[in-house]
């Protein structure tokens, strides 16, 4: 379970390198619509176990509790093609007592050309009864120290946030 280091500084955004494989390509050999989530969820565990040490599958035991995905909103802007390396980043943008909403997004591997950009919003349920539940104290420490700063969710439009991250990949 997650445990606050208060001498340690969190990062607030994870990062996978990544190569679209030929199997999750339609036969315009671009990434399959509904497989960026497959590689954006999976990009995501690896990176929240290795840099946080946290396993979702120890508090999905420990306290029975699981988070359930709640809604999507998902813009393919440019294709990611078949044996092409890419980046994928993903950052925690907002949360509240029951809720977390996660940001993905995907470039080719110089992060210049932004190629996918989805939000997730979760609900934390207890498994027992599946209705939703705060947050444990130990998930609320984790939210709380990898949450990123800088974004105002509550103002934020989607697609005003897209054109956000293209200005910042071409710093």
């Amino acid at each position: 379970m997650f445990k606050r280091d208060p001498l340690k500084s969190y990062p607030t955004e994870t990062e996978a390198r990544t190569i679209i494989r030929f199997q999750d390509c339609d036969p315009l050999q671009h990434l399959n619509n509904a497989k960026y989530f497959d590689y954006y969820f999976n990009a995501r565990e690896d990176q929240v176990a290795k840099l946080y040490d946290f396993n979702p599958g120890q508090l999905f035991r420990e306290l029975d509790t699981s988070w359930v995905v709640y809604q999507h909103q998902i813009a393919y802007i440019r294709p990611a093609l078949v044996s092409e390396w890419v980046r994928i980043r993903s950052r925690i943008i907002h949360f509240t007592e029951d809720t977390t909403v996660t940001e993905h997004y995907m470039t080719d591997d110089a992060s210049r050309q932004l190629k996918n950009v989805l939000w997730v919003t979760s609900k934390y349920i207890s498994v027992q009864t599946g209705k939703r539940i705060p947050h444990h104290p130990a998930v609320m420490e984790l939210l709380d120290a990898i949450c990123e700063p800088h974004v105002k969710f509550e103002e934020l439009v989607f697609t005003e946030r897209i054109r956000e991250i293209k200005n910042n990949l071409q710093l």
